[in-house]
């Protein structure tokens, strides 16, 4: 049996039942880190992190307009993706709040363009700042990887507005 289906945006679209809907779609939990113009590390808790393409090898993610850190990313050459693992939940929370140093207790070092490489992360992408595009109420970051690593530990989910642990 199908549910109802809500309409299309318009006046009656409900944003909240959307985002619900939404989170019906599992996701892993990235931390994409660049340096801004004075070479600050900048960073943020980012689960829009998808594949694009293997030849030539892309990865696409996106970011709030309104975002202070937003001029950093649109004028960075590269940025990195830290794939969180299932015991970075903590990363993910430091990230994602405001008025703090999100970098402050991080362990990280420089990978290409020095955009910070976190340690403990079950893989990272080291992606030249390739292009960007309006996305309604978010710019969209292409990013063409240069290099990459992993590692075998199971990765941190974010499911249904909750965090999830994979277990193997």
């Amino acid at each position: 049996m199908i549910p109802t289906l809500h309409p299309a945006p318009d006046a009656a679209f409900d944003s909240r039942e959307y985002r619900h809907a939404l989170g019906r779609f599992a996701t892993g939990i990235t931390i994409v880190c660049a340096r801004d113009a004075v070479g600050k590390p900048v960073g943020l808790t980012v689960n829009s992190f998808n594949s694009v393409s293997l030849d030539p090898p892309l990865i696409v993610w996106s970011l709030a307009r309104h975002s202070p850190i937003r001029s950093a990313f649109e004028g960075c050459s590269h940025f990195a993706v830290n794939v969180l693992s299932h015991d970075q939940e903590w990363l993910s929370r430091q990230f994602a709040a405001r008025n703090i140093d999100r970098f402050a207790g991080v362990a990280f070092a420089d990978g290409a363009g020095a955009a910070p490489l976190i340690e403990g992360c079950c893989a990272w992408f080291e992606c030249h700042n390739q292009a960007q595009y309006p996305g309604g109420d978010h710019v969209v970051f292409l990013g063409r990887v240069e290099r990459y690593a992993r590692r075998e530990v199971p990765p941190l989910v974010y499911h249904g507005g909750r965090y999830h642990h994979l277990i193997d």
